[in-house]
């Protein structure tokens, strides 16, 4: 009996044999997603992960106020980059996802979530939008939103500290547009 051993790069196309070209796709799909929800987070996060998302109750304010860091003239530019970058991104998670939709091979449960992942991407960045939008309505010169899942965050032009009113009006036109309770609302000024 004579045992034959695969050379390496037949056992990887085994392997990619196996796991099929939609799994592939959606493995790809899923990863780009994920890389673009990181790029996002590690551009839009600027309180260094110290956990200001908490809530003091006594007050009923949002404790996850950043505070300022001044207005630069690379600041003035930062929103419209952000904003940009955000956009190819998201783009880029699209047309990954599109990709699936289109694949004559992929199945219907692939085709289905990535139509569920486009309609709530969509959503999110109607979200996004409309908070920008009514946030320079009520006096904020610049803003970018950023929402994550049931996170989001808000980064807002100020020279000077923020008001209680002004983080209030921030925190109700966030759950108002998006739903997301105010603990979960970083608001940052830049």
């Amino acid at each position: 009996m004579v045992i034959e051993k695969k050379k390496p790069m037949e056992k990887v196309k085994s392997v990619l044999m196996k796991i099929g070209k939609r799994n592939m796709i959606i493995i790809a799909a899923v990863l780009l997603v994920g890389v673009a929800v990181l790029v996002n987070w590690a551009v839009f996060s600027n309180d260094g992960g110290g956990g200001y998302g908490g809530y003091d109750q006594s007050s009923g304010m949002n404790n996850s106020y950043i505070g300022t860091s001044g207005n630069t003239a690379d600041g003035e530019d930062w929103y419209a980059a952000a904003q940009v970058s955000r956009s190819q991104a998201r783009d880029e998670a699209l047309e990954v996802l599109q990709s699936v939709v289109n694949d004559s091979a992929a199945d219907e449960a692939a085709k289905a979530a990535a139509y569920s992942d486009i309609t709530k991407l969509a959503k999110t960045m109607e979200n996004e939008t409309n908070i920008e939008t009514l946030m320079t309505a009520k006096g904020f010169e610049k803003c970018v939103a950023v929402i994550n899942g049931d996170d989001a965050s808000v980064i807002v032009s100020s020279s000077e500290a923020l008001t209680v009113a002004q983080i209030s009006q921030i925190n109700e036109i966030v759950y108002t547009q998006a739903g997301i309770d105010p603990v979960n609302i970083k608001i940052i000024c830049k």
